[in-house]
């Protein structure tokens, strides 16, 4: 087979723009041996493309998640600095107060970098999750160690209705749980109960857990799940629900809001696609 010098420095002058980020498509619908090779030229192209996109996405999520970080930690940084400065003429009374506010600042920065840094790792799909059998009430004691205290505080108790068997990731399905038992305490009345509940049926297994709130609107739902847009509690920073709905869709699952209202408070499903 005979190839004309014009079509190979055609080829070559192709590939060349394409190093430099230009379009470049030397296919054809020829049959034999030189339209292959332009065929397998051009997946290389393509393949290379894709490459250099994801590279640029990976770089703009990363700039977009040190954003995030920097921006959250502005608030506590500044109130953190203010009450370093207002301690050095208070009286000794006050000192102490300062200091628990100071180190209530600290651990709501550790909690934020924490729960930024894991959905950082979800989105980028880096995290591996191993199924197994686990029990609901063995998730939900290990949820409750991380927020005795501030059950405690408001003289808050989760009941269990009963148990169940289910397949998911142990640790980051604890996680999950935790940021909706956290929700749920925020919401709900001081002395009251959270209630937890679990079942399957046919398509999913389940976990719902119910606050003693007024419930939520329509609206209100609609941007549950959306970063930052949720951080109106005292505690909250808009991220803790977001992180719960990305670990449940890494174990293909979901999370369904039932909103409550007229005395009733909001319920969040966790389900477990079979």
């Amino acid at each position: 087979m005979w190839i004309r010098k014009k079509e190979v420095s055609e080829l070559s002058g192709g590939i060349r723009s394409a190093i430099d980020g230009e379009g470049f498509d030397p296919r054809d619908n020829r049959e034999g041996a030189w339209s292959i090779l332009k065929n397998d030229i051009y997946t290389l192209i393509h393949l290379e493309q894709e490459r250099k996109h994801a590279a640029i996405e990976e770089k703009e999520h990363l700039a977009q998640y040190l954003s995030d970080i920097s921006h959250q930690l502005k608030t506590p940084v500044t109130s953190l600095l203010l009450m370093t400065e207002l301690m050095e003429k208070a009286p000794e009374d006050k000192q102490k107060a300062f200091l628990l506010c100071m180190k209530k600042e600290v651990r709501h920065m550790e909690w934020l970098v924490t729960a930024l840094l894991k959905m950082a790792k979800l989105d980028a799909s880096v995290t591996s999750f191993y199924k197994e059998e686990t029990g609901v009430r063995g998730l939900l004691d290990e949820a409750l160690k991380s927020i005795e205290i501030m059950l405690d505080v408001r003289n808050q108790t989760v009941i269990l209705k009963q148990d169940q068997s289910l397949f998911c990731d142990k640790k980051w399905t604890t996680e999950a749980l935790i940021n909706l038992l956290k929700n749920a305490s925020e919401c709900s009345k001081e002395d009251s109960e959270i209630v937890v509940d679990c079942g399957e049926n046919p398509i999913y297994c389940w976990i719902s857990v119910t606050d003693t709130g007024e419930g939520l609107r329509k609206e209100q739902v609609a941007g549950l799940f959306r970063r930052y847009e949720n951080s109106r509690k005292e505690n909250g920073y808009g991220i803790g629900l977001p992180l719960a709905l990305s670990i449940m869709r890494a174990q293909n699952g979901e999370i369904e809001v039932l909103p409550g209202g007229k005395g009733t408070g909001a319920t969040f499903v966790m389900k477990f696609y079979k």
